[in-house]
């Protein structure tokens, strides 16, 4: 029977009268398991930070646009023909199947003025359903009213970072600010978003109703149209069911004929948000997978020495043998050094990796996330490779003759 005990205290002896070499062996473990934590940090940061613009956006959105417009030859993008109007809007939420909410939208850019201060944003025509539906709240005072696009009323809400460029630390609610040259009275004050993952301030904009902003704002040649509907579905199970009943409904009411091209775009958000949750959880797969080879490397690195360890011991080894040790003692030491100098670079490493992460947070713009579970990982494959690469080794030195070994010099 194999005195574990016993072999364990030997092979921890061995390590610690060589500690340079053995020092130099765990490197290539410490290297590895830190580039896989600082990888896998991060992967899941960014994961996470995708995930958390996503949810900013909204759940379960279809995005209409209008058709693009040609002039000279040259098509001016989606957006710029006139194809969608307020009527549209309301059929869309009166006809079609798991709508939950519909909001038309039309925006340009205004210079805003209070007093003496001015600041130019992002001035949006809605109606009350658009805040959520693109997940806006309401830190004080209230939302647009229905009444307020019946009436075309000069009422606003506004981001957090207009309310600080024109107002400071003063309330916003109530105050009186200038859209172009027109007065707009603050009702409302949205609660902070931050910056998306394009680097766009969700926080730096207006929303006015959309019938105030078509009659007394933009002054839009085409009275009654829109830039986009958005549209809210009840869950994921029925978007597609949505979007082709809108899709159906635009075409009657257009009168689109089936050979010729739709005047308007739908886009699936929620198809588009899989996509980049998907692209990043395999960037996240192939960062760890790239960081994994260093311990690989670092795996080979354990068994080269390891040989070389059993060759410079081998007298020490014929002597356990001539005194009693059986070939399974002898295995079982090997292996339990190379297992040892892979946990202890494993330990380093994943110190090293913590610190190395939150160094790359500190000192760019990345997000990082360090998991228990990277961490366990690495520990787990390090203590893996250990054993691993360090059989060969320990399987060569138990098969040495005592006779021969005894005599080596």
């Amino acid at each position: 029977m194999i005195d574990f005990k016993s072999t364990l205290t030997m092979a921890i002896r061995s390590l610690k009268i060589n500690k340079m070499r053995s020092m130099l062996t765990s490197l290539g473990i410490i290297i590895g398991v830190s580039a896989v934590i600082i990888m896998l940090a991060v992967g899941s940061g960014a994961s996470k930070r995708i995930a958390k613009d996503m949810e900013s956006m909204g759940s379960n959105l279809l995005m209409i646009r209008s058709a693009s417009a040609t002039s000279g030859g040259v098509r001016m993008g989606f957006g710029t023909k006139p194809s969608l109007t307020l009527k549209d809007a309301e059929a869309i939420e009166n006809n079609c199947r798991g709508i939950l909410a519909v909001a038309p939208y039309s925006s340009e850019n205004k210079q805003l003025t209070y007093g003496n201060q001015n600041w130019s944003s992002t001035v949006g025509g809605t109606t009350p359903s658009y805040l959520f539906i693109r997940n806006y709240e309401v830190a004080s005072g209230r939302n647009l009213s229905p009444e307020d696009v019946k009436n075309g009323s000069k009422v606003a809400v506004i981001g957090n970072t207009v309310a600080t460029e024109l107002f400071g630390d003063v309330d916003p609610i109530n105050k009186t600010m200038r859209v172009g040259n027109v007065p707009f009275k603050i009702v409302g004050l949205l609660k902070t978003k931050g910056q998306s993952g394009m680097g766009m301030d969700q926080d730096d904009l207006v929303f006015i109703p959309i019938t105030t902003a078509q009659k007394k704002v933009f002054g839009t040649s085409f009275p009654g149209t829109v830039t986009m509907i958005n549209v809210k579905a009840s869950d994921s199970e029925i978007l597609d069911t949505t979007q082709s009943d809108i899709t159906e409904l635009l075409k009657q009411r257009h009168r689109i004929g089936k050979t010729q091209d739709d005047d308007f775009e739908i886009r699936n958000l929620a198809q588009m948000q899989e996509t980049i949750k998907s692209s990043a959880r395999t960037m996240s797969v192939l960062l760890g997978a790239i960081a994994s080879v260093s311990l690989l490397v670092g795996g080979i690195g354990i068994m080269n020495i390891m040989l070389v360890s059993v060759t410079e011991r081998t007298k020490e080894i014929g002597i356990r043998m001539a005194i009693g040790a059986k070939a399974g003692d002898i295995r079982i030491q090997f292996l339990i050094e190379s297992f040892l100098l892979a946990i202890i670079g494993g330990l380093i490493g994943v110190i090293v990796g913590v610190i190395g992460a939150k160094s790359v947070e500190m000192f760019s713009t990345m997000s990082i996330s360090i998991s228990g579970f990277s961490i366990a990982l690495s520990m787990g494959f390090s203590g893996a490779i250990g054993v691993l690469f360090g059989y060969y080794p320990a399987y060569k030195a138990s098969l040495l003759n005592p006779i021969d070994a005894l005599r080596y010099e």
